[in-house]
């Protein structure tokens, strides 16, 4: 999503970028060089994802926030979207290893942790145990319908996402670095499945809603498939480049209004909090916790980079507020009886709240969300 698609009145101020141009000042000159290599990098990525991936550009640039970021994603869409297919090209691009997983009502947890084994040791001619790694033990993780799966096996898969590490038996093992998980669900045909609670659901930094192509995204889909054409992604950048971006990600500076901005968008949506708007009252059961603006700040300073920009600006924390936002807050029986959906509640948050610099502190309500 480029910056001119976002809505004239949501301009940042100049002041606001004259400070984070200012605040930029604290990368060192290596560090602007990788934001150069990464802006670089990003559009090989998309030249290469391109060759053998049909459209979905916002969706593979959220993805590689959600990376650079060291976050994870959930994907939402209708079987035959390429979804697999998506991530092990971007997995090729990447140089990392792939692993997907296929979750069923009968997988267990050791089927993805991994187990131990009992192990003649020749030598000694006694009996070990020998951990043998499961299919998490991979950089790019790709859990296939995870709303299939009971909550135990569900649970050993976020444990992996948030501690980086699995627990079999009394030892923890480390996962390698970069580890990224993307799980998928089906948003039909729900009879037997185990729903991601709401809870673990904060646990993704994105909730991706892969949709259909375009007509001529779909021309060329069944042009491309139905013939002998074959292409092969080249590897853009290694895992140990990812971490070292990864690093960078943080030191991306933004400006307490920035910061600011983005408490007030999501301090609004809890409902029984002073200065709630009217329509969230009605609209919504509960609000988004601390995670959604961690993760709102953390991937505006990503996407900055991957437009060659060594500062976060407004548009940026704008342009991730869906992704973010959207599975962190639910909708209640008013909503849903009005076809209103979370992305519309966001979408209403970004139009009423004020983005220029000192608009935030001089609306009454805004007082009420910031006061101490």
């Amino acid at each position: 999503m480029s910056d001119e698609r976002l809505p004239t009145a949501k301009r940042i101020s100049d002041e606001d970028v004259v400070q984070s141009a200012k605040r930029s000042e604290e990368l060192s000159a290596s560090d602007m060089d990788a934001v150069k290599k990464l802006k670089t990098a990003f559009d090989e990525i998309r030249k290469q994802m391109g060759r053998v991936i049909v459209g979905q550009e916002e969706v593979i640039e959220q993805l590689l926030i959600a990376m650079f970021g060291r976050g994870h994603c959930m994907l939402e869409g209708v079987p035959g979207l390429a979804k697999t297919l998506m991530i092990s090209t971007l997995a090729q691009c990447l140089s990392l290893d792939f692993k997907r997983i296929q979750f069923t009502p009968d997988l267990m947890p050791s089927d993805i942790t991994g187990t131990d084994v009992i192990e003649e040791n020749r030598s000694t001619g006694g009996r070990e145990f020998r951990f043998l790694q499961g299919p998490l033990f991979a950089n790019v993780i790709l859990a296939d319908e995870i709303n299939r799966t009971p909550p135990k096996t569900q649970a050993a898969l976020l444990e992996a996402m948030q501690e980086r590490q699995v627990t079999v038996g009394r030892v923890r093992h480390k996962l390698a670095s970069p580890f990224f998980v993307l799980a998928t669900q089906n948003p039909i045909e729900q009879e037997g499945t185990y729903p991601l609670p709401e809870a673990q659901q904060d646990r993704f930094m994105f909730k991706v809603f892969v949709d259909y192509p375009t007509f001529d995204e779909e021309f060329e889909i069944a042009r491309r498939t139905t013939s002998t054409h074959f292409a092969e992604p080249t590897a853009v950048l290694s895992g140990e480049q990812i971490i070292e971006l990864q690093t960078l990600v943080r030191k991306v500076p933004v400006t307490d209004h920035i910061i600011n901005y983005t408490l007030a968008l999501v301090r609004q949506t809890r409902v029984s909090r002073p200065g709630a708007p009217k329509f969230i009252r009605e609209w919504l059961s509960w609000g988004a916790g601390p995670r959604a603006v961690q993760n709102l700040i953390i991937s505006a300073k990503a996407r900055a980079l991957l437009y060659g920009r060594s500062y976060a600006t407004i548009d940026d924390v704008q342009a991730m507020a869906l992704p973010v936002m959207r599975h962190r807050i639910a909708t209640n029986f008013t909503a849903d009886s009005e076809g209103v959906t979370t992305d519309v509640v966001v979408k209403r948050l970004l139009d009423e709240t004020p983005s220029r610099e000192g608009e935030l502190e001089k609306d009454e309500r805004f007082k009420k969300i910031f006061a101490k």
